[in-house]
């Protein structure tokens, strides 16, 4: 397989920041999913690979988000390609690192989300192809606040593989179909406490980065 997208996230051709069709309205808030975050264009949030949410003084988050939607380069990831990662996870609660997909509405692959209260499971779903959605839990001593994860995910027609430093983690045997694609999101959301803690009051800065990303094709 070639590489077809190699992440520079200082590239304007290659990323939006601080806007996304996945929230509504185009942003900047998306509080009907319990998040605290208020989208930022501004470079230091995002575009240094560590994603950066900050405290407000209106109870929300300036938070950093990357899309290839809207770029010039509109780089989709397709059915068959092949995403590896490598990301350092965050620390404190409240906060909630992504790497997903969305196109038109929908055609959302969780690559990884991970919520630090849960210390040693990072959550991997497929939303891409009805009825054949599916959501993994994956659990494993390696995953753990401040680490660093390697993630491999095949995007394929018939089933989805994922695999968490160098193990297979989970095969959803649903897949995306022959004709999926889907734009990049990466970004750092903030939760209100809901599903998951808010952050403690005595913090004023969350943030998470992502080491390489690359798209590979056959």
């Amino acid at each position: 397989m070639a590489p077809v997208f190699i992440a520079n996230f200082t590239s304007r051709s290659q990323w939006v920041a601080g806007r996304t069709w996945a929230y509504p309205n185009g942003g900047p808030t998306n509080r009907p999913d319990h998040k605290l975050d208020h989208l930022v264009s501004d470079a230091s949030h995002s575009r240094t690979g560590r994603f950066l949410a900050t405290r407000r003084g209106d109870g929300l988050w300036n938070t950093g988000l990357l899309t290839t939607e809207g770029s010039s380069r509109d780089f989709r990831v397709r059915t068959g390609d092949v995403l590896v990662t490598q990301v350092r996870l965050p620390v404190h609660h409240g906060a909630w690192p992504a790497i997903w997909t969305w196109r038109d509405g929908g055609n959302e692959v969780d690559v990884f989300e991970y919520h630090p209260d849960n210390p040693h499971l990072l959550e991997l779903s497929n939303h891409a192809k009805s009825p054949g959605r599916s959501y993994m839990s994956y659990l494993h001593r390696s995953i753990r606040p401040g680490g660093r994860v390697h993630l491999t995910v095949h995007f394929g027609a018939s089933s989805l593989t994922w695999w968490v430093n160098g193990v297979r983690a989970h095969a959803d045997r649903s897949g995306v179909g022959s004709n999926w694609s889907a734009h990049l999101i990466v970004n750092l959301s903030v939760c209100d406490g809901v599903r998951h803690p808010a952050p403690d009051r005595s913090v004023s800065s969350l943030s998470f980065a992502v080491d390489q990303l690359t798209v590979y094709r056959p």
